[in-house]
């Protein structure tokens, strides 16, 4: 699920700040909240393709946060990360609708491995390839090749062309582009998703992605 934008709600600075780092490394963009007012307030305005939750929050507890959540209809995968290692809390964050949990202190590739599990799950992606014409993207090493060659793809634009291709036929808006590859506090340059989809074309070839001017984009069914 590399690029995907995921919310962290974390109220400790410093394991914060490192697992923002760590998985921004790893290609995605991460929002973070320290307190479960914030929480709501994020998940309210924002879809995220996955949500970090620690369960001991200021003002409102993560177990709060996760069964708001699912009552409002969500189904966005939850992994709790928490320092309480009791069989009975496991079981109650499970209960109200966490996908997964992870004991403090924790390994970032190991979160980012069970992110990407419980995205497959949510979205039945058994095999992990999307195709769309001679553009092959391989979820599970994030990797994109076209023509049987890999293209070198930054991050963002990685982000992109999985965005397109799992709704691929689909038209999808430059504001959807811009909320799954930039955070709350990220600047984004008026041309800047115009710059990504530029360098794409070159990459992948001039009729890979279709602009429907004023509305969006869109790729192919996928075969």
């Amino acid at each position: 699920m590399a690029g995907v934008r995921l919310l962290l709600v974390e109220d400790d600075g410093m394991l914060g700040e490192a697992v923002c780092d760590g998985l921004r490394q790893l290609g995605h963009v991460v929002d973070w909240v320290q307190d479960g007012g914030a929480a709501f307030a994020a998940l309210s305005t924002t879809t995220f393709g996955a949500l970090v939750l620690d369960l001991g929050l200021p003002s409102c507890d993560g177990v709060s946060v996760l069964r708001w959540l699912r009552q409002s209809g969500r189904n966005t995968p939850v992994v709790i990360v928490t320092a309480r290692d009791r069989v009975t809390d496991r079981i109650a964050g499970l209960d109200a609708g966490a996908d997964d949990y992870l004991i403090k202190p924790f390994d970032i590739d190991e979160l980012a491995a069970r992110l990407r599990a419980i995205a497959r799950r949510a979205e039945g992606t058994a095999n992990s390839v999307l195709i769309v014409g001679e553009v092959v993207l391989d979820l599970r090493q994030r990797i994109v090749t076209c023509r049987g060659e890999q293209a070198a793809l930054t991050a963002r634009e990685y982000a992109v062309v999985e965005l397109l291709m799992r709704r691929a036929g689909c038209l999808v808006t430059r504001a959807e582009i811009e909320e799954e590859l930039y955070g709350f506090d990220d600047e984004i340059a008026s041309n800047a998703i115009e710059v990504h989809i530029h360098n794409l074309r070159r990459k992948l070839g001039s009729g890979f992605i279709a602009n429907h001017k004023g509305r969006g984009y869109r790729v192919e069914s996928a075969g």
